[in-house]
């Protein structure tokens, strides 16, 4: 077991100012398998304070400086894809066949991505008698969530650096192990002191600290929209900025004439890709009435297919959830369901068959469930997937935007140009359209109560900038 007892301030490792430490449980075994320092506020505190000494002198560097640093770190993540696929398998229990590409793969695209437009942004721009300058916004609290560890740290983290931010992190307490990781390759990649920063810690204590903190000017935070609100109020109150990825309960409607097998296989994957704790899982699949019943065969079929097991194994299509807090809770969404007059068509509340160990959830498809039902309102955050019926387009229209958050949709029908109409009507943040791909350089974020601002892409830069004008 891997004993940490220090956190990454002012470009070394130094002790942690506290004495509480935070066990690091792998999922599917729930051993403990590491252990890291609990921050407290003079550990932020102390972080905050070498970012912002750092601030000035990053913040007036060239683009090729930070271009310079930023690829030696792009190297670092693309050295060491198999120790972060393994990483994140050993403390999210995300299965290797998944890790691999998604959770180790998908943060190197978008370090690569960041690199290609950092080098073509234009940081001024000439409007009318005035010189408009993007500059940085200062010093970044970046809090960080435990489903996708290292990607949500990149997205932040990469682009705050390339608008010549500095940045304390806050990763999640469940997954702290990659953003270690992750700080030991910006240690590699020489950044200068303070440009960037780790504090492991709980939310409660670190990350509200940090969120206070009157040296920080922005705050971008991943994760539930009710922590999310408190992060608002806070920086609101001390007139900070504010980046929030939050929640989301996407919907994907299949139109008639849309490839209804096709559709529901992909939705199936998508709910139970890394166990269902993705922000932006179609976790209500709308479907005409006509054809109800057909689609509920459909996925309750291809639900057979992905088995919990042992995410070790390459054969492994569904690992458990993060924790047992995370698994009852997604048990108890699954028995509110049924209370509710929802069908079970796979899956269901009870442990998997012969995994008593480990916080392994069945995955569900559900059926006959009702738009105002608990699971078609909250973020589950676990593989099941609620089945809806509509009667029409503007029915189906009514129940896709019918909850308070708008992160993100799917839409499909006979043809690109209808799917896309339905989709301008959706209040969401981003829609794929019969199954088109996620574009790392697209903006991402959400409506309504699924977050303010954008990550990824230019938008993503932005962010991380503020204007100056000057008129001549």
């Amino acid at each position: 077991m891997q004993q940490h007892g220090d956190q990454y301030i002012g470009g070394a490792w130094v002790a942690s100012l506290g004495t509480d430490s935070i066990p690091v449980l792998n999922p599917a075994t729930e051993q403990v398998i590491a252990t890291v320092p609990a921050g407290t506020g003079e550990d932020v505190d102390a972080a905050v304070r070498a970012a912002r000494a750092a601030a000035r002198a990053w913040g007036a560097t060239t683009r090729e400086e930070r271009l310079d640093h930023l690829t030696r770190l792009r190297d670092g993540l693309a050295a060491h894809q198999q120790e972060i696929a393994e990483t994140v398998v050993a403390e999210l229990g995300a299965p290797i066949g998944f890790a691999t590409p998604v959770q180790a793969g998908l943060p190197l695209g978008v370090a690569n991505s960041y690199l290609e437009i950092l080098a073509g942004y234009e940081f001024t721009e000439q409007v009318g008698n005035s010189i408009v300058h993007a500059e940085p916004a200062g010093v970044v609290a970046a809090i960080t969530p435990w489903n996708y560890p290292l990607h949500q740290v990149v997205a932040k983290v990469v682009p705050a650096l390339a608008a010549g931010c500095t940045v304390v992190l806050k990763p999640a307490e469940d997954t702290p192990l990659v953003a270690r990781l992750f700080a030991r390759l910006v240690h590699q990649a020489g950044f200068p002191a303070g440009v960037f920063n780790l504090v492991t810690g709980v939310g409660a204590v670190a990350g509200a600290a940090l969120a206070a903190h009157p040296e920080v000017d922005l705050v971008s935070f991943t994760g539930s929209s009710a922590v999310g609100a408190k992060i608002a109020e806070t920086a609101g109150a001390g007139i900070k900025r504010v980046a929030l990825e939050l929640g989301g309960k996407s919907a994907n409607v299949v139109l008639p004439g849309a490839d209804l097998a096709r559709a529901v296989n992909v939705n199936v994957g998508n709910v139970f890709a890394n166990s269902g704790q993705t922000c932006t899982a179609w976790t209500r699949l709308l479907v005409h009435q006509d054809q109800y019943e057909e689609a509920v065969a459909i996925a309750a079929k291809a639900a057979a297919k992905y088995v919990p097991g042992d995410p070790t194994d390459p054969a492994t299509r569904l690992g458990p959830v993060v924790n047992a807090k995370q698994r009852d809770r997604v048990r108890g969404y699954i028995e509110t369901a049924v209370a509710e007059g929802a069908r079970v068509v796979a899956g269901g509340p009870e442990a998997p068959e012969g995994l008593e160990t480990g916080f392994y959830v069945r995955p569900t498809v559900l059926a006959d469930v009702t738009p105002d039902a608990t699971v078609a309102q909250e973020e589950i955050f676990g593989p099941v997937l609620s089945i809806l019926s509509y009667r029409d387009e503007a029915h189906a229209l009514e129940i896709a935007n019918g909850t308070s958050y708008g992160l993100a949709g799917g839409v499909w029908a006979a043809d690109n140009e209808t799917a896309a109409a339905f989709a301008r009507g959706m209040d969401t943040g981003q829609v794929d359209i019969n199954g088109g791909r996620f574009n790392p350089v697209a903006p991402f974020g959400g409506y309504k109560r699924s977050g303010v601002g954008r990550e990824l892409g230019r938008h993503g830069l932005e962010e991380f900038l503020q204007t100056k004008s000057l008129q001549f």
